[in-house]
């Protein structure tokens, strides 16, 4: 591709001097191959012009920079943020797959991979192909595709959606994190819906205050078609307020386009009558807890703005799957549940014990964690909601990455000691599952809150094996042995 094409959109402080040709585009220097553009992208960790040198090596003819640089012996271009250029540039080399497919994108704190899995679903129920990108998995319709991260780097994104447009897929449906609105991940993207879950405290390792989490996540309506806002949390009512586009609305308690009526929550799931209008229509999901109604909702709102009619959409909801990870039950063949779920905020944690609470006829004991070298403020307020909410607890690791994990623990007992909850620490995650299993009462439900999803363990900057479903079919056979 001529770099002229390639730079289309792209505001330069420093142009090119001559048109050469492009064979590929790269933000890490080990990725660079003979003719490629190598775009230096300054992040938290390092600087991509730092390696500007590995990258004229591996084969670049041409960078751009943020940051003026010396002569390179190469062509050499400067923007004013290289990341928003990233994304300009992978758009044209990829030669717009965005524009070819509807896009929906969720952002909130949680339930964005509920909620996108859900729309997949009512989507696919009405023979639409569809393509995912979230947390757990990318998909084009029912094959599934590796991820790193909740939402892939700008370069990666609009190479999925390339493919994605290729094998022709109708609607993309995405969670949209905070980190990439604020890295400009997505920019330039025009969603047809952009839908807000909720807004609780979480990242503010990154953000640092509330309100500028907020505004990160208030930038995903700025670029949106239709919004869809959860009127029952103040943040939602908030960016209704300053919206440039239509928006729908849902809730249980506010007044709202779509409101859930009469909600009955059981161990098999949600049912509620759906208030649409003038309507008032049966609905049921089959996934337990308060917090499933809110996905109902959400997916619901968001399906109607793609044209879809309320009463296919609950149709659809009927059949629709839980996610791995989320409200997960494990079978176990014992007299007590244990349940497997992502909850890794206290409000994610709250919504899970309190789901349990509501249909356990025994002990709810929750064991869980909290990850290193993320928010720390977030830990003795999560050991806090534990202690009030459970019947015992056992505090342990999570992912504890470059942190000591006891260091971790005792942030967490600090909220559990405001608690009159009887507790124990078992620092390593094996150990403590065996315990819970071992000591499990008749009724009990267990809840293994932190992993969900996850099939691993950090530890250090070593990303180790662990998969909760395997650890408790082995406790319980007898065969573990580490």
């Amino acid at each position: 591709m001529k770099l002229s094409k390639l730079l289309a959109g792209v505001s330069l402080t420093i142009k090119p001097e001559q048109d050469i040709d492009i064979t590929n585009v790269a933000y890490d220097s080990r990725r660079v191959t003979p003719g490629a553009l190598f775009v230096c992208i300054k992040g938290y960790a390092t600087d991509g012009h730092l390696y500007i040198d590995s990258a004229i090596k591996n084969g670049a003819v041409a960078v751009l920079v943020q940051d003026a640089a010396a002569d390179t012996g190469v062509l050499t271009l400067q923007t004013g943020d290289t990341r928003k250029a990233l994304a300009q540039i992978s758009a044209n080399f990829y030669n717009h797959p965005e524009k070819e497919m509807k896009i929906v994108g969720v952002t909130g704190t949680n339930g964005k991979t509920t909620v996108t899995t859900l729309i997949k679903s009512v989507l696919e129920f009405t023979g639409k192909k569809v393509g995912l990108i979230g947390t757990n998995e990318n998909m084009i319709g029912s094959r599934v595709l590796p991820t790193e991260r909740t939402t892939p780097e700008s370069l990666e994104l609009f190479a999925l959606f390339r493919e994605m447009a290729d094998e022709g897929t109708e609607y993309v449906v995405m969670e949209v994190s905070s980190h990439s609105l604020i890295l400009h991940r997505v920019f330039g993207i025009v969603f047809s819906v952009g839908v807000f879950t909720n807004l609780t405290q979480d990242h503010l390792d990154f953000h640092e205050t509330m309100e500028n989490y907020f505004q990160a996540k208030r930038l995903l309506f700025n670029t949106c078609d239709v919004a869809v806002l959860n009127f029952d949390d103040p943040a939602g009512k908030r960016i209704a307020e300053d919206l440039a586009c239509p928006a729908l609305s849902y809730s249980i308690d506010a007044e709202s386009d779509f409101t859930a009526k009469n909600l009955r929550i059981s161990p098999r799931g949600v049912l509620f009558d759906l208030q649409a209008g003038d309507k008032l229509l049966p609905a049921r999901l089959g996934i337990p807890g308060k917090f499933s109604a809110y996905n109902a909702l959400a997916a619901l709102s968001t399906c109607v703005a793609l044209g879809i009619t309320p009463e296919k959409v609950i149709e659809a909801l009927l059949v629709a799957k839980g996610v791995k990870g989320r409200a997960e039950t494990v079978y176990t063949r014992t007299d007590y549940t244990v349940l497997i779920d992502y909850a890794h905020t206290p409000d994610g944690l709250e919504n899970i014990i309190s789901t349990v609470k509501e249909f356990s006829q025994g002990r709810v004991v929750t064991l869980f964690g909290c990850g290193g070298d993320r928010d720390p403020v977030k830990r003795p307020i999560m050991g806090e909601i534990a202690g009030k909410l459970s019947d015992y607890c056992i505090i342990t690791s999570d992912n504890p990455r470059t942190e000591d994990p006891m260091t971790i623990i005792r942030q967490v007992e600090e909220g559990m000691k405001r608690t009159t909850c009887a507790y124990t620490v078992i620092e390593n995650r094996r150990d403590a599952i065996r315990y819970a299993l071992e000591t499990a009462q008749k009724n009990d439900c267990i809840i293994l809150a932190g992993k969900g999803h996850e099939t691993y363990q950090i530890i250090g900057t070593e990303k180790r094996h662990f998969d909760e479903r395997e650890v408790i079919r082995d406790i319980l056979a007898g065969t573990d042995s580490q």
